[in-house]
Parts: structure tokens; sequence; C-alpha cells
């Protein structure tokens, strides 16, 4: 098979791209951003990546963003570097690699480009799978800025995590099928790198799905939270009990146990305090 040509660096029409089955939508603050910059500047830096399909249709590779805010702004046309003899997984890893260095990722994405840049890597070099033999990789195409190791590296220093954690995101990107994913993007808090890696514990699909849905529909605030509450529901963990309400039971019964001369002491040593405690109480 040819490698990857870039053929041109020309400007294309808009309405030509194809942009279906990206990893990501775009986010609305990145055009935003975009479209901000050009009004100051009255440029887009960053010319798009495209492939063209035997027939000449032009498939959208890396530019997102770029691609909608040319499309917000009525533009018949974008600068694009054109690419032919591009396979899916050549297309997919530039995709990754793009949107890794170009883009501020929330956690859920970032996990999702781990999992699926590992899966397509794995696909080009069955080798480098289950402790195969790093050495002898010689994939040098202009995707491959970097290997498996050193993206998960270079993830964890910008993160300030560690690699297990790291390895920990990619599974949790690899365990979520696409209704997770969809689910998690309307969660009301967004899922956090310490919800992923809880996430990625779960064994049991049920209990993946109950745990992704208290996250999407607001009932549980973390996935710990979520999962505590999955336990408690089937009966393997008992409620988790009011700190509050549980100090007060306590206090009651060692208040019902002490003798009369104890409980004058205690209101004599503490008179004040419960006087204003009880003044707070009456402006509440």
């Amino acid at each position: 098979m040819a490698d990857p040509r870039l053929t041109k660096i020309d400007r294309v029409k808009v309405a030509e791209i194809e942009a279906a089955g990206r990893l990501r939508p775009v986010s609305e603050a990145g055009v935003e951003s975009l479209l901000a910059s050009i009004a100051e500047t009255g440029i887009m830096k960053d010319a798009i990546h495209v492939r063209q399909k035997k027939g000449g249709a032009l498939v959208l590779i890396a530019g997102g963003h770029r691609l909608e805010a040319a499309k917000r702004l009525g533009w018949d046309e974008i600068e694009a570097k054109v690419w032919a003899d591009v396979t899916d997984d050549w297309s997919r890893l530039m995709e990754i690699d793009d949107n890794i260095a170009g883009a501020e990722l929330n956690p859920l994405d970032t996990a999702l480009f781990l999992a699926e840049r590992k899966r397509v890597y794995e696909r080009l070099h069955p080798e480098t799978k289950q402790g195969g033999d790093r050495k002898s990789v010689g994939f040098q195409n202009q995707t491959d800025t970097m290997s498996v190791g050193s993206f998960a590296a270079a993830t964890a220093e910008k993160f300030g995590m560690t690699d297990r954690h790291v390895r920990r995101l990619i599974a949790a990107g690899s365990t979520l099928d696409p209704r997770d994913i969809q689910m998690l993007r309307k969660a009301p808090r967004q899922v956090s790198l310490k919800d992923l890696g809880e996430i990625a514990k779960i064994g049991e699909t049920v209990e993946r799905y109950e745990v992704v849905g208290a996250l999407s529909e607001g009932r549980a605030k973390t996935a710990s939270e979520a999962r505590r509450g999955y336990k408690v529901s089937q009966g393997i963990a008992a409620p988790v009990q009011d700190p509050v309400e549980t100090a007060l039971k306590a206090l009651k019964a060692a208040w019902s146990r002490a003798p009369k001369e104890a409980r004058r002491r205690f209101v004599r040593d503490h008179g004040a305090v419960l006087e204003a405690l009880m003044y707070e109480g009456s402006l509440g």
C-alpha cells in the first residue's frame, strides 16, 4: 500500500467537505474562541486536513472546529491540506493527535481519545500488543508523532497524573459504549478524572449503566457516590448514615443516661454556648 501523500495545500469548497463520524462533537466554547481570534486577526491561523477519496470526495481528517467556524462565517472556501492514499486508521490517528496537540480536552474526551489511539495503534502494530517487541516498530508516517508509551506519559504530565492513572483512563474509554458516552456528555457536572477511574473499575454492565445514568441525570455528584447508591439498592451495602443525625442520637442517648447532677454541671459549664446556639436557632 502506498504511503499517504500530501497532494496540495489549496482552498477547497466548504460545502464539499464531509465531516461525519468524528470522535467528539465540536464544542461551542472552542468555536467561539476561533471566531473571536478571526475577528481580531482577520485570518484563520491553521489549515484543516482532508483526505481525497477515489472519485474526488473530500473527507475531514483534522480541523472540525475550524470547519464549523468557517461555516458560521459564511465562507465559501477554506484553506486545506489535501491528502491522498490515506487509510481510515491513518486518518483517525491524525484526528486524535491534532486534538491532543491543539485542544483543551475534558477528561471524558481525553479517555476516549486515548482508548481509540491505543486501538488504532495496535491494529497497525499487532506486534506491540501483549508485551510485543516495541523496538521493532517501524511506523514512521506523519501522524506517528509519539509512541503509545510517550503519548501516555505526556498526558500524565499534562494532567498531573501517574502512568497508572492514564492506563485507567484508557480502560475507562475502552469500557464506555456509545450510550454511556452520550449520557455522560449530558451530565450537569463535568465528569472528572476520578469518576472515569472509578467507572473503569466496574466489572458488571448493569452496574456501569446505573452509575452512568446517575451521573447523567444528576442523581449522584460522583461515580463513587453513584456506586454506593447502587450497592445500597442491591442490598450489598448499608445506607450511609447522616453524620449530624448520628451525632444527635449519641448526644440524646448520653443525656438520657446521665444523672441529674451531671446534667446540672454540664449546663453550668456550657450554658453560654447553649444560649448562643438557641439564639442562632431562633434567627433561622
